[in-house]
């Protein structure tokens, strides 16, 4: 099957975001951007604001790719605007390290802009790149949600702590299940004393005695909002999988 070569690196990431996979075009389009043909591989996503106009997320990341270790990979854009790269996933580099340390470089070319880029973990095989675009998506994300103003590169290797991952999903879901979860504790703003003893009851693990000191309150002022916060929101905070809830829930923020 011939690429066109004006449209190889672009072909290439079409073809890698379709699900089911092509096999035999996917194996085309990696000869054609002289990509091997097994893995395992890496996908990169990158973004800016107004991207798909201006094309500066996907002129950042052939830049940052050109300076990286490694083999060199295949840069193209979906229709969406997205900036995508696929490239070999060289056993002893790193490319969130090494993207993370241009990033700021090329951001200050218009820092006026955020710049954001994703980055998924290996796949070993040309089908396996699909799945490797939606984590770098969901990496992106994150990326966006904790920096939404300036530049940061997140790879899914970072996700390794519930608030990293949940700022991979997307805002409009978190907002409802922190409102799903938390109720009128969350929507009422008469409930901020409750709001804060929840978090500081969480983040000392439970212990009435610690949160009462921590909020100079007698503990059984702190028995009384618990109570409250348990009726509110119909979670019992003596069960485990109700306190991941609440505490997943004042995350997503």
């Amino acid at each position: 099957m011939h690429v066109p070569d004006l449209l190889q690196p672009d072909s290439l990431v079409a073809l890698a975001a379709a699900h089911p996979a092509d096999g035999a075009a996917l194996d085309a389009a990696l000869r054609a951007c002289r990509l091997p043909a097994s893995g395992p591989y890496r996908v990169v996503v990158a973004t800016t604001v107004g991207d798909q106009e201006s094309g500066q997320a996907a002129s950042a990341l052939a830049e940052a790719l050109r300076h990286s270790p490694g083999e060199p990979g295949a840069t193209g854009r979906l229709p969406s605007g997205e900036a995508v790269a696929i490239v070999p996933a060289e056993p002893d580099t790193e490319p969130r390290r090494s993207l993370a340390e241009l990033w700021p470089a090329l951001h200050a070319e218009r820092p006026q802009i955020p710049l954001h880029a994703g980055v998924s973990g290996p796949v070993r095989t040309p089908e396996g790149l699909n799945s490797a675009l939606r984590q770098a998506r969901y990496a992106l994300t994150a990326a966006r949600a904790k920096a939404p103003d300036t530049a940061r590169v997140t790879a899914v290797e970072d996700l390794s702590t519930l608030a990293a991952l949940l700022a991979g999903v997307p805002e409009e879901v978190r907002t409802a299940f922190r409102s799903r979860v938390l109720g009128p504790v969350a929507r009422d703003g008469s409930h901020r004393m409750l709001l804060e003893t929840l978090e500081v009851f969480l983040a000392h693990h439970g212990s009435w005695s610690r949160t009462a000191a921590a909020l100079q309150l007698h503990v059984n002022s702190v028995h009384y909002r618990i109570q409250r916060i348990e009726s509110l929101t119909g979670r019992d905070l003596s069960r485990l999988e109700h306190k991941l809830d609440l505490q997943a829930a004042l995350l997503c923020r």
